[in-house]
Formats: C-alpha cells, structure tokens, sequence
C-alpha cells in the first residue's frame, strides 16, 4: 500500500510540473484580454482629459462672451462716468451675472479699483489680475487665484465715445464649478467603459473557442510539428497536388503541381480563373468541383492525368484536392489528332468562305486569306492570264499574273500582286501547271530548280526565312488556271506528304470556285457586248421632237432594258422604254426581239395600247417556247433561270401638229414631265407584257 501511494504522489508532482503548454486558443484569449483592458484604460483616461479640456474651453469662452456683452451694454459709459458708479452697477451687475450664469462679474476703473463685486465688501479694493493688455484694447483670459478661489477669467476694454479705454469689465468662473462637470460625468465614462470591457472580453472568449475548435486545441509546438511534416511530405512527392476552395480560390500547390501547370510562385490566394499561364480546360476542372479518375487534360506541351474528389466528405472545409500526374508518353498520339482536326476545321472554313462571289480576283484573295496563319505563313496565288479575262489558257505556256498575296508579314521578298511571272521549266510552278500534279519542296535552299527562276529573289527568300514550299495547281474540269503557293517559315519543320494531301484538297474547292467566277466573268462579257450592240447607236433623223439620252445600267449584273426613238408617218415620233426581267445573255437577247418585234409593229401604226396589246401576246408565246420545264423562277436545267416571267413596256406617241402625247404602259411607270400646258392621254399603268 505505502509503494502505491509513493507512485501514486510521484505522477501527481510530475502531473504538476510538466504541465501541457497553454494552447494557442488559450494564448490568443490571455492577449486580446491584455489589449482590451489596456485600450479601455487609455480610452477612459483620454475622455477624462477631453472632457476636461472642453470643459475648460467653454468656461473660458463663456467668461469672454459675458464680459463683452456686458462691456457693451447699454448705460456702462455713463454709468462710469457718474460720480457713484457702484451705487449704479452693484445690482445691474448682480442681475446680469446671475442671468449669465459665471461666478462673478467686476467692473472697474482704468486703475484696477473695483466697481462691482458678488461680495459687496470687496467693492473699491484693487482687482486681482492682469490688466495691462486689456488697457491696450485686448481681451485677456487667465486663471487667477482670487477673492473667490481659483478662478478662470476674462478682462475685457470698455471704450469711450472716442475709441479710449474708460474702464475695464472681468467675467468669469471659479474651478471647481469647472471640474464639478467632468466629475459629475465621470461615472457615465466609468460605467460605459465597464460595459465595453464586458462586452470585450466576452468577444475574446467566443473568438478564442472558434480559434480552439479550428485548431483542435493544439499548441505551438504541436501545430509546428505537424506544418513540417506536412510541408515535407508537399515538397518530397512526385506528383502534384492541388487544394481549391469552395470560393475557387487556390488554397495549395506544391512544388510539382506549379511546375507541371506553369503556376507563379504566389499563386496561392487567387483565384483559379485568373490565374495566368493555367490551361483553361484545367482551370475549368479545378473549378468545378466535380469527381475525377484519371481524367486526361492538355496542358501546355503536356497531358496531365488528374484525379479530383471533394475534401468535407469527412466533415472537412468546402472545397476540392486533385493529384496531377504527367502522362506525356501520350503526346504524339495527342498531336497527330489534333493536326486532323485542324485539318477538318481548315478544310470546313474553307468550304464556306470560299467562292463567296463570282469574281476571279476575290476568290484567290478568299483563298489565300482563309489557309494563311493556320496552314501555310504566306499564300501566293497565280493566275493565266487569260483566265482573268474570263477564257480558258491557251497553250502550256507557264506565264502567269500574281493575283493574290497574303502573309503573316507585309515586307516579304515574294513577288508583289498584279505582276506577271514568267516561270521557267525547271520551278516546281512550272512543272505543276504542266502536270496537273502538286509539287512539293521541303527545303527551298537545296532546290536548284527554284533557284533558277531569279536566283537574287530566291536568295532573298531564303534569307528571309521562307524554308518550306507546296506548289499546286488550281485545276477544275481537266483545265489547268493556275498555281496556288503556300510558303512556311515560322514552323521549323518542312511541309510533309499529310500537308501536301490538304493542300491538294484545299486548292481543289478553289478551283471549282474560280472556274465558276471565269465562267461568269465570261457571261457577263458577252451579256455586256450583246447588249451595248443590240441598243441605238444614233438616233433616227426626225422634226417632232429634240431627243436625248443616256443609258445607265445597274451595277449588279447587264439586264434586259432599252429605249428607241422611231419616226411615224405625219411627223409623228413614238418613244419607248422597255425592261426584261433578269439578267445576263438570255435577258439581253430577249430584249433585242422585243426590240425588233416593237419596230415591226409600229410599221402598222396601231395605236400605242394596241400594240403593247400584241406585245403581249408575243412575251407570252416565248415564254412557253423557251420554258417547257416551268422554270421561271431561275431553276432550270441550265441552273441560270432561263425561263421569262415577264418584261415591262412604256410606248407613247407624239403629235406636233396637234401636240397630243399618247401613251400606254405595261407595268412600267409614267415618264417624268416638266413644264408645258399639253396633257398626256391615256397613262393606265396595266399589267407587265406577258402577264395576259
């Protein structure tokens, strides 16, 4: 039993002396209720003082405003100048001092002798103070050690008629009036101080159990311990790890994590989103908080195999922790699917922004605009130039007009647009258009063929840093129109065989575009020349009218309009303006029948809605002759819109005997008509010609 209770007293002492260091819940509650009471103290001790210090202003602003209201009051002049002032200001003195409210208030004479007094018996005896400056016109404020005790007091001048000193007034208060108020507020400071200590100190212990329940109680030593085994375990593992918060703030990454995402040194704090040089299909995954296994992400020049899960799955904070591993073995597979889908996104913008008009030059321009900065640094596209002009080439001649020119930088060495090139056999431009058959150059500064078109380009080329070429020509039904050129020079390696196939591919649906731009250009010629040659050149001699005119067409494309002047018998003159609906060679060739079949009537001299009458039969018989299918509405089997679905007419006729205009219209709108008393007859707008 004795060896018990030894052991039993030793634990105790030691129980006693090893006591568990304070934790730092425990360390932070002991400060903040140090600091509270330090600054509850000095808070009460600065309100004393102010306090007093106000107090003390206002006793003194207070004795100088009741001794100059009563220095200027009605009656002290003359009652000074009385042969008994005391008898007169005694009691107006006493009246007023206890409607101001100070302890006393004393007149007196330039010498000092006292006038009035609260206590009468001091009367005719000699002021306590200073009263020099207020002689010299001041107003002086001191504290004195009077008649009353010490005192706080104001000596102000009373002036004469002529602006002299006559007589001096004294105001003020005794200190212990003046202290009275801070004291009497003394409690009300002492006791809200109490209560904010209170208050306080309550605070610190509810701060203090929070910082106890967030840190388990732990102490210095404990929570040091476990920092650096955890910043070891952070700095020693090969794989990154990332800690997100539920705000998406990053709350960790270890070193592996940084270098593998390219994150700065102080990225811990932000958040993910804005965190610079993070891929954003990353930042994306770390802020979404969603589950992830071994979930591959590009990273950079990386593949990252990630693995997420959420870390209050055990009571923990909100928020998510990811491994990161690389996994770059995976690269090359990567890449070659990224190229193919750059290839089809090339190959799908290709398809919608080329051809977009049926205009050669636009069209080379929309190629070379569209593959250059994703496929090739520069494009050059070359032309015959016969091919412009809307013809097929002729010959095999290798001669060609540089249509367009795009590049990633304006002050390339390539030879500028609009100039006529004239290739040599042995280039791989010539050699294309020959065979139809794209030509590849992985290495310009090896190809002597090339050189041999202008060695002192060529060299500047190379210098220039062009290093790679794909030559292919522009081939559409078997024709041979040109050569497109894709130049590399920012990508270190060459072109390959997989960048000649997409460029073969390329060039080819630019090639169906611009044979259908030369196709049109042709049309639009020959429309053109048709038209023009199908118009009046002169107008016919006739003395009924001064004519003239000028023709202009729309822009958009050469339609079916014309006009005539045609003499009549008796010196009459018919005029008329005709449109075709539509456009192109079938429109102007219309016109021209119209035209004549409009002449061949007014040999007969029908009057004029007659002979829109028999128009209109005829418009109607071509209609059905050149439109079996019922295409009028541009589908035909020719895809031009040969079917005519109309044309409007205006034929008028015009007298100078009588001078009578008649006119009849078929859907065409009424001449404009300026000046003259005559009225035009007729003027019923109808139907278009071939509208029944």
């Amino acid at each position: 039993m004795v060896p018990f209770l030894a052991r039993l007293r030793g634990s105790s002492v030691r129980s006693l002396t090893e006591r568990r260091p304070r934790s730092v819940a425990g360390q932070v509650f002991v400060l903040q209720v140090a600091l509270v009471v330090l600054l509850v103290l000095g808070a009460v001790l600065a309100l004393v003082l102010q306090s007093r210090g106000d107090s003390d202003r206002e006793a003194r602003n207070r004795s100088v405003a009741v001794a100059e209201s009563y220095a200027n009051a009605p009656g002290i002049r003359a009652a000074l100048a009385d042969d008994d002032p005391a008898a007169i200001l005694q009691p107006l003195t006493e009246t007023a001092r206890r409607a101001a409210g100070v302890d006393f208030i004393v007149v007196m004479n330039t010498r000092g002798i006292r006038y009035t007094h609260p206590q009468p018996e001091r009367i005719g005896g000699q002021f306590v103070g200073t009263i020099e400056p207020s002689l010299r016109g001041e107003v002086h404020v001191e504290s004195v050690n009077g008649p009353l005790g010490e005192e706080v007091q104001a000596i102000v001048p009373v002036r004469g008629r002529g602006g002299t000193v006559i007589g001096l007034v004294s105001a003020g208060l005794e200190v212990r009036n003046v202290t009275g108020v801070v004291n009497r507020q003394l409690p009300v400071i002492l006791g809200t101080a109490a209560a904010g200590l209170a208050v306080a100190t309550a605070g610190s212990g509810l701060v203090a159990r929070r910082l106890r329940r967030q840190t388990h109680g732990l102490g210095t030593a404990e929570m040091t311990r476990m920092y650096e085994h955890h910043d070891a375990v952070l700095h020693s593992v090969r794989e990154g790890v990332v800690i997100v918060g539920g705000d998406g703030r990053l709350l960790l990454a270890n070193d592996e994590a940084k270098r593998l995402l390219t994150m700065d040194a102080d990225a811990e704090g932000r958040s993910v989103r804005d965190l610079p040089g993070l891929d954003p299909v990353i930042a994306e995954l770390l802020c979404s908080g969603r589950v992830a296994t071994d979930e591959v992400v590009p990273a950079a020049d990386r593949l990252l195999a990630v693995n997420q899960r959420h870390t209050d799955r055990h009571g923990g904070p909100a928020g998510t922790v990811a491994t990161i591993r690389d996994t770059t073995e995976l690269r090359a597979l990567t890449g070659r699917v990224e190229g193919a889908r750059r290839r089809l996104n090339l190959l799908y913008d290709a398809g919608v922004g080329i051809g977009t008009t049926l205009d050669v030059v636009r069209t080379a321009e929309e190629l070379a605009e569209v593959t250059v900065g994703r496929f090739a640094d520069f494009v050059t596209v070359d032309l015959a130039d016969p091919v412009l002009r809307g013809e097929e080439p002729t010959g095999a001649s290798a001669d060609m007009r540089r249509t367009a020119v795009a590049g990633v930088r304006g002050d390339h060495p390539l030879y500028p647009r609009g100039k006529m090139i004239g290739f040599v056999p042995s280039t791989p431009q010539a050699r294309g258009f020959g065979t139809g058959r794209a030509e590849l150059v992985p290495h310009l500064s090896e190809a002597l063929g090339w050189h041999a078109q202008d060695p002192e380009r060529a060299g500047q080329i190379v210098d220039f840093g062009i290093h790679s070429l794909i030559a292919c020509p522009l081939k559409a039904r078997g024709v041979v129109l040109g050569v497109a050129n894709f130049w590399r020079m920012e990508r270190p390696e060459p072109f390959e065989d997989e960048d000649l196939a997409l460029a073969e591919e390329l060039v080819a649906r630019a090639a169906v575009s611009i044979d259908n731009a030369r196709r049109y250009t042709r049309e639009h010629a020959m429309a053109v020349t048709l038209q023009r040659s199908l118009l009046p050149r002169a107008l016919p001699e006739q003395s009924a009218l001064e004519v003239a005119h000028r023709y202009l067409p729309a822009q958009s494309g050469v339609g079916g309009d014309w006009f005539d002047v045609i003499p009549l018998p008796g010196s009459r003159v018919a005029l008329v303006v005709g449109d075709v609906v539509g456009h192109g060679l079938h429109a102007a060739a219309t016109m021209g029948r119209l035209r004549t079949a409009v002449h061949n009537f007014s040999t007969l001299d029908l009057p004029p809605d007659e002979l829109l009458g028999r128009l209109d039969d005829l418009v109607g018989r071509i209609d059905q002759d050149e439109d079996p299918y019922n295409t009028a509405d541009g589908d035909g089997p020719d895809g031009g819109g040969a079917g005519m679905v109309g044309a409007t007419c205006l034929y008028a006729v015009y007298d100078p005997v009588c001078r009578r205009l008649q006119i009849a219209r078929a859907g065409h709108p009424l001449p404009a008509r300026r000046g003259g008393p005559g009225r035009a007859a007729g003027g019923r707008r109808g139907r278009s010609a071939g509208g029944g």
